[in-house]
Order: C-alpha cells, then structure tokens, then sequence
C-alpha cells in the first residue's frame, strides 16, 4: 500500500490513522501499521503504546510468524468507550450509540421543534445521551445540523430553516457540558461521509444527495468531505431548473432544485391538485407505491430535475458514485429517472464506471458519518516525547 506521506509525527493524526485501520482490520500489527504508514517502527511503536496504556485498543491474540516473533495482534475492546451522535431534523431528531470501531449498536428518535431554539432542542437531545452513555465512557461527540455550519467553530452559520440558530455554537455548549470532543457538520457533508467511508473507505470520489423534505448533497474527494472556500461545496440545491415555472425558493432567488424537486415541493404540487389529504412526503411516495397517476409522475418529474443538476457536476467531477438518501430514495422510479437522465445529459467517460444508487447505509447515513466525524476529531494519545 502506498505511504500516507502527508501524515506529521507530531501530532495525533497518526494515532487516529492508526486507529481507524485497527477499527477497519486493515491492519492487525505493529509491522502492518509501519508498512501501511510509511513510518518507522519506532514511531509507530510509540503511538501504539500510547493507545494500549489509554485503554483505546488492546492485543489479542497473535498472528503468523514471517521467520521471527509472532506479532501480537491488535484490536478495539468493546469497553474502550463509546461515541455519541446526534442528527438533528426540523421536527426529530435521531441519536446513535457507536463503538470505537464506528459500529452503530443502537438508537433513539425522539420528537423535537428547532424553532424552539437551541437550548430546549440540545437539553432534549443531552437527555438521551445521557441514558444512551449511563454506564459507559463517553469518547467523543458528533453533530449533524440541518443548516450551513462553520466547522471550525462549530457554530451554525445562516440557516434557512432554523429560527434562533443562526451564530449558536453548538460545540461550545456541548464541550461545556461533556468536556469532550465535539464535532458538528451540515446533515448532507455527514451522510455523504457515513456512505463514503462504509462503501469505499478511504480514497476514491463521491457525491451524496439527501433527498427528502428538502435536498442537500455533499461531496467527498479522496476519502475526505470536500467543503469549499465558504464550506458552500456541493449545495446543488438552488441550482436553477429552467423548467421550473420560476417558483420563489427560501435562498431569494427563483427556480431552484428545491422547488421542483423536494418531498416539500411534491406536497404541495398535490394540494394544488386537489389532494387535501397529502400532507408529507410519505403520503406522496405511498401513492405513487400504489401507481397514482399524478403522484407517480411528479416523482418521476422530480427524479428528472434532479439528474440534470448532477449532471454538470457528474461531468466536471468525475465520480466514482452518486449515492441517493433521504425518504425519496426509497422510491425506485425517482432512482430511475436520476439515472436515466445522468446517463443522457453526461459524456460517456464520465459515466463509464459511474454508480448511481440508493445507499447502503439508508436512514443512518448521517449517524455514521457523524461517528466517523466525531472519531476523526476525538483526542488521543500521542505516545511522543
């Protein structure tokens, strides 16, 4: 494997490399880790080290000899602790227990109004973490916000649909209550994140579209969630479709992706309808389930929109997949248009070896990748002098 040069000895992404490859069984030993890292032993030894004295990782058991000591095999114990996620939506909000490896053991979804700010709302959700972690030690924190987030200080950073929120640091408030790491990121960079890291690991491209109420897409490069100069990457969002009929959106402008394409949109196209009793989402994708004209074509409709504005960045970007989440990926005709319309509008090079699928991960892509968030920012153990 080829040496992750980039790598400084002097700070603790060594440890976090190291432990992510334990987590994933990329490597079990000490000489796999150096090997793998493009580091000398002793450096690794150091770092190993301090992650067993930590209690982080643990040896068990040996591996095959190559002509000398057999190697102690090394792995996370299931008491090493835990790490806590939240994904916060307009009206619940979905919490996850996590092992160290990133494994998901269980969660918890509870009712709650961002419009009533973000103390009643994170006071709601400390309350599960708190019976979630009651006999365990709580490693790390990750985040997801339904909004534009300044990762740097954690802070919310002009959202559209959060009342109260705007310039709220959510990881202050929590690091003040946990005294512990705590990383928060947009709800679309985490479930591009979670399905990145369990379809491909580390490396490769990839782009994630939550579809649902509204649609947020993140962009991964390489393994690592690409943000931008103003962490505005990917936000196909207020792409304008010409065939919109120039709707107003939230963002100011007129025509945008959400105004065609949404669970949101889709509501609201049937009440003009005449279909009183569509409320949500649901209501529309359970109709067209069951073949209803107007409802199968407006899924359908939106799968389209939403092809043609993955269609440029299909081109431009070149990614390995695009994964679809959100409620309206459960539908297959809306996946289907997605498909056939990136497949017509892009140049076939770019489309050569291109995925175009429902993810793996489904409704917990956003936990997932605020484990792996929270695990990439967690403090560890140096072992350095």
């Amino acid at each position: 494997m080829t040496p992750h040069s980039d790598i400084a000895v002097g700070d603790d992404s060594v440890s976090r490399r190291i432990l992510d490859l334990i987590a994933r069984r990329e490597c079990r030993s000490r000489s796999e880790l150096a090997t793998t890292l493009g580091l000398a032993p002793s450096t690794v030894g150091l770092r190993v080290q301090a992650l067993l004295d930590a209690g982080v990782i643990c040896e068990r058991g040996e591996g095959t000899s190559r002509g000398g000591r057999r190697p102690r095999l090394l792995d996370i114990p299931e008491d090493a602790g835990v790490v806590l996620t939240a994904d916060l939506g307009g009206g619940h909000a979905r919490m996850g227990l996590h092992r160290l490896s990133g494994e998901l053991i269980t969660t918890r979804t509870i009712p709650v109004t961002l419009a009533d700010g973000p103390v009643p709302t994170l006071d709601a959700v400390c309350a599960v973490f708190d019976a979630l972690a009651r006999d365990t030690t709580v490693r790390a924190i990750g985040v997801s916000l339904p909004g534009p987030v300044d990762i740097a200080t954690g802070t919310v950073h002009q959202p559209s649909r959060m009342p109260g929120w705007p310039g709220f640091a959510v990881r202050e408030h929590l690091s003040e209550r946990y005294g512990i790491a705590i990383a928060v990121d947009n709800d679309a960079n985490l479930a591009a994140l979670g399905e990145h890291r369990v379809q491909f690991g580390t490396g490769r491209h990839s782009i994630t579209v939550k579809a649902g109420t509204a649609i947020g897409s993140g962009v991964i490069i390489d393994g690592i969630v690409h943000r931008g100069a103003t962490s505005a990457a990917g936000d196909i969002t207020h792409t304008r479709i010409d065939s919109s009929g120039g709707l107003p959106c939230s963002c100011g402008n007129t025509g945008c992706l959400e105004t065609v394409a949404s669970g949101a949109s889709l509501v609201r196209q049937m009440r003009e309808r005449g279909r009183t009793d569509v409320t949500t989402t649901a209501d529309v994708l359970a109709l067209a389930q069951d073949a209803e004209p107007e409802a199968t074509t407006l899924v359908r409709t939106a799968g389209t929109h939403l092809g043609q504005a993955l269609s440029g960045v299909v081109n431009f970007f070149n990614p390995d997949a695009v994964f679809l989440t959100g409620s309206m990926s459960a539908s297959e005709p809306f996946i289907a248009a997605v498909r056939s319309r990136v497949y017509e509008a892009c140049h076939p090079l770019a489309t050569q070896r291109l995925r175009i699928e429902a993810a793996r991960t489904g409704a917990d892509a956003i936990l997932h990748g605020a484990a792996r968030w929270a695990l990439d920012n967690m403090e560890l153990p140096t072992g350095s002098a």
